[in-house]
C-alpha cells in the first residue's frame, strides 16, 4: 500500500520545478550576476540574481553566462556558503552556485586557502582544519559588507560541499575527526579506498613514502602519538547540558556532494541535529561510497540521501570541460574519468533537490525588503 501512495517522478519533477521557479519569479527570466570580495585574504566569488542581462564570459576554458559586478536584485536573501573540492575553484561549481542563484539564494564561493587550483601545498588535514573557518569568515565579512550586509539576512545559513568540500560541511554541521582517523582507515582499507588514501601520492615512490607514514602508527598506543594527529577538529565537543555542537551557530542546514567522510568519527556524525542532504555517486572510485557517503547516511539520524547518480566522482562539476575533465582524472590515483554516456539532465535534477532542500529547510525572507 505504501508504494501506491509515492507520487509519480513526473509529478515529484514538476512541483520541484515548480518550487523553484515560484521562488525567483520565473527560472527563463532570472539573471545571474558574478563579482568578487575579499573576506580577510580568503578570495570569494558571489553568485547572485540580478536584473541586468547577462553575456557569456570565458575564464580559461571555461564560459559562464554571468553579468560581471552587476547590482544584485533588491530584496534580502538566504545566503549558500559554497566549499569547492581539493584543488578546486568558483568556476567548477558553476552551474550548481547558478541553480541557487536561479531560485533566490546568494551563493559565496571562497577560494580555500592552500587547497585550490592555484596552490594545492596544504591538501588534505591542513586545510580540512581552516576551511570551517573561512566560511565563518566568508559570513562575517557579508554581516559588514556596504552591499551585501543590506542584502543578506545571516540568521540562517546554508552550506554546500563537494568532495573536500564535504569535510566543511560535516564539519559546520557538528561532526569531527582527527588525522588520525584517517590513518587508521586507511591501514584498515588503503587498497579498496586508494583513491582516497594516497591521493596526491599517485607516483610508487610517493605511494610507498605515504603507506610507510601510516604503517608507522598501526601498533602504536594512542597515547604515544604526537598530539597533532590525535586532535579532534570541526564541531564542538558536547558540554555537561549542552547539545549544541556546531561551530557556528549560524549554519542552518547542509548539502553535500560525493563528501570525502571515513575521518569522522561514527559519534560525532550521531551527534548531528541540522538537516544534512547528500548527492551521492554509485560508480564513484575516488571516494567510494560504503566508505564516505554511505558511511554518513549511516550513521548521521538527521542525513538523508537526495539521490543516488549512475555517476562518477568529477561528474558532479559542471561547467567540466573534456580537457579538463581528462586532464584532472589524470592526476587520481584511481577513477576520476567521465563516465560514458553520462546523462547531464541527471546531474541537473540532482542540483534541483538540492535546491529543493534548502528552500525547504532555510526560512523564506523574498518578501522582506532591504
Amino acid at each position: 500500500m505504501k508504494s501506491l501512495m509515492k507520487p509519480h517522478p513526473l509529478v515529484t519533477a514538476f512541483i520541484t520545478g515548480l518550487m523553484i521557479w515560484l521562488a525567483c519569479g520565473s527560472a527563463a527570466q532570472a539573471q545571474i550576476g558574478m563579482s568578487r570580495i575579499q573576506a580577510g585574504a580568503v578570495p570569494v566569488t558571489m553568485i547572485y540574481p540580478t536584473e541586468a542581462i547577462a553575456s557569456p564570459v570565458s575564464i580559461g576554458p571555461f564560459v559562464l553566462n554571468v553579468s560581471r559586478d552587476a547590482q544584485p536584485v533588491a530584496k534580502v536573501h538566504r545566503l549558500i556558503v559554497l566549499s569547492h573540492g581539493s584543488g578546486g575553484s568558483d568556476v567548477s561549481d558553476h552551474h550548481l552556485a547558478s541553480t541557487l542563484a536561479r531560485a533566490g539564494f546568494v551563493v559565496a564561493q571562497p577560494l580555500h586557502a592552500g587547497d585550490n587550483f592555484r596552490d594545492a601545498s596544504k591538501a588534505g588535514p591542513a586545510a580540512f582544519q581552516t576551511r570551517p573557518r573561512e566560511v565563518t569568515q566568508v559570513i562575517d565579512a557579508l554581516s559588514q559588507h556596504p552591499i551585501w550586509s543590506a542584502r543578506l539576512k545571516l540568521d540562517q545559513v546554508g552550506v554546500h560541499g563537494m568532495s573536500a568540500g564535504g569535510v566543511t560541511g560535516l564539519a559546520l554541521a557538528g561532526a569531527q575527526w582527527r588525522t588520525l582517523n584517517l590513518v587508521q582507515h586507511c591501514n584498515r582499507v588503503q587498497d579498496a579506498d586508494e583513491g582516497f588514501c594516497y591521493q596526491g601520492a599517485a607516483s610508487g615512490t610517493a605511494r610507498r613514502e605515504r603507506q610507510a607514514s601510516m604503517l608507522r602508527a598501526q601498533n602504536v598506543p594512542e597515547m604515544f602519538l604526537p598530539e597533532e594527529i590525535k586532535t579532534s577538529y570541526g564541531g564542538l565537543t558536547p558540554q555537561s547540558g549542552n547539545t549544541e555542537v556546531r561551530p557556528d551557530v549560524r549554519i542552518a542546514a547542509v548539502t553535500l556532494s560525493v563528501p570525502v567522510a571515513a575521518i569522522f568519527s561514527t559519534e560525532s556524525l550521531a551527534h548531528i541535529k541540522i538537516p544534512v542532504g547528500l548527492v551521492t555517486a554509485k560508480n564513484d572510485q575516488v571516494l567510494v561510497p560504503r566508505f564516505h557517503s554511505d558511511y554518513v547516511l549511516t550513521n548521521c539520524r538527521s542525513c538523508q540521501q537526495l539521490v543516488d547518480l549512475p555517476a562518477e566522482h568529477f561528474d558532479l562539476l559542471a561547467p567540466w570541460p573534456e580537457a579538463v575533465a581528462r586532464e584532472v582524472a589524470a592526476s587520481q590515483v584511481r577513477g576520476g574519468m567521465p563516465t560514458p554516456g553520462f546523462d547531464a539532465k541527471l546531474r541537473d535534477a540532482a542540483f534541483a533537490k538540492i535546491v529543493q532542500f534548502h528552500l525547504k529547510h532555510l526560512s523564506p525572507v523574498a518578501q522582506i525588503k532591504p
